[in-house]
């Protein structure tokens, strides 16, 4: 059986063994070593990687025999190998799988909310919590400086087996799926978990836990967090965002928002501008094209108007007069077919008919319809078509 060094000598990150077995199966070879410190999948913890004899290690692996197998692509050609942990990672994992239990734990204490799932992301590890009211900023800030103060006293954290007569005389968070080889992780005087992962020796290797913010989830709050250096990395770089537009501004950090709301209501007021301007416009292109008003159908190209610009003409000319409208735009290669309702046609029906011959897909209600072209070739051979035969009776 495989000697694990992830829980006998956590800190080990670089060690020589022997290759116990080696299987191949679908171009990758699975390897059984005498001793490893790569921590196979589970409990919420990813596994770790590495290199084995300079060969890259795409998994660990827990068989159901429970062998430890390493995943590569070739067998290294000796059979003592030299074997190197991805360290910065598995103490990254370390950091946040303590974080998690201690931040579990404190939400007991302080507010006797129980975790019922954690999960350990590349970005931001999360628990989902119970409670018997609803969880506020007031709950986040008590539980966040809790746990940092725990960080500081820089408790110890053990790691041993007990067996079932053991486990019955402490008060662990919840009870082992096993009954045999229970392994519990304990922070001192804060609490006994049952647990498989790895963690760091003392409450003060995670370094710091920050929450960045909560969510409901159904009957649970979900929080999501980061510890030790993820934590400070994520610090840098909203710190280098914050200066980036205090620099941006010209001003301190603390009057950002100010500036922002300022912007915000220099936007909504430019806004309103526009909006009012575009009205305008569309009346006085509406006028222009209905004083060209050809018994009753109206057509025009325009070369970088956007679909949601003729929309809004489409509309403002229809609710002027009774028309039939074509409008198309070069830019997009679409078009747009709509009437003031006092005509038979139909306009999703007519581009149902004749659009699959002009490459063209779309399609819209009796009184509006759009489509689009593959190429502006397509889009003016049905523009041409639609005038030659709705230009003549609008009626149609």
């Amino acid at each position: 059986m495989t000697k694990k060094l992830y829980y006998t000598s956590t800190m080990t990150s670089e060690w020589d063994t022997t290759i116990q077995e080696s299987v191949e199966e679908n171009g990758f070879y699975y390897i059984t070593l005498e001793e490893t410190a790569f921590y196979p999948e589970g409990g919420g913890q990813p596994s770790d990687t590495g290199k084995i004899e300079g060969i890259t290690v795409l998994d660990i692996i827990k068989s159901n025999d429970g062998k430890i197998l390493h995943k590569t692509e070739r067998r290294p050609d000796s059979e003592i190998v030299h074997c190197e942990l991805d360290w910065p990672r598995r103490f990254d994992h370390m950091q946040q799988h303590s974080g998690q239990h201690l931040l579990s734990a404190v939400c007991v204490e302080l507010f006797d909310s129980n975790t019922v799932s954690f999960h350990l992301g590349k970005d931001y590890l999360t628990i989902d919590i119970t409670s018997e009211f609803k969880w506020t900023e007031v709950h986040t800030a008590a539980v966040e400086k809790q746990a940092n103060q725990y960080i500081i006293e820089n408790r110890e954290i053990h790691a041993y087996y007990v067996t079932k007569e053991q486990l019955q005389t402490l008060p662990v968070v919840k009870m082992p799926t096993v009954s045999e080889n229970i392994r519990i992780v304990e922070i001192e005087g804060i609490e006994y978990n049952p647990c498989g992962g790895t963690h760091v020796a003392r409450t003060g290797e995670i370094g710091l836990i920050k929450i960045f913010k909560t969510e409901k989830q159904k009957d649970y709050t979900r929080l999501y967090f980061k510890c030790g250096f993820r934590a400070l990395n994520e610090f840098s770089e909203s710190l280098g965002i914050l200066s980036a537009l205090s620099n941006k501004f010209n001003t301190g950090r603390t009057e950002i928002l100010n500036r922002v709301e300022k912007l915000e209501n220099d936007y909504k007021q430019l806004l309103s501008v526009y909006e009012n301007l575009k009205l305008e416009n569309a009346n006085f292109l509406a006028d222009s094209l209905l004083a060209e008003n050809a018994e009753g159908f109206i057509s025009h190209i325009f070369e970088d108007s956007s679909m949601k610009d003729l929309l809004y003409l489409a509309g403002t000319i229809v609710k002027k007069e009774k028309v039939t409208v074509l409008l198309a735009s070069r830019k997009e290669q679409k078009v747009i077919l709509s009437h003031s309702g006092s005509f038979p046609l139909h306009c999703g029906k007519y581009f149902k008919a004749e659009l699959s011959s002009y490459n063209g897909k779309g399609g819209g209600s009796e009184q509006t319809a759009q489509a689009g072209f593959a190429s502006q070739n397509d889009l003016m051979a049905f523009y041409q078509y639609t005038v030659e035969r709705l230009g003549q009776n609008s009626g149609e």
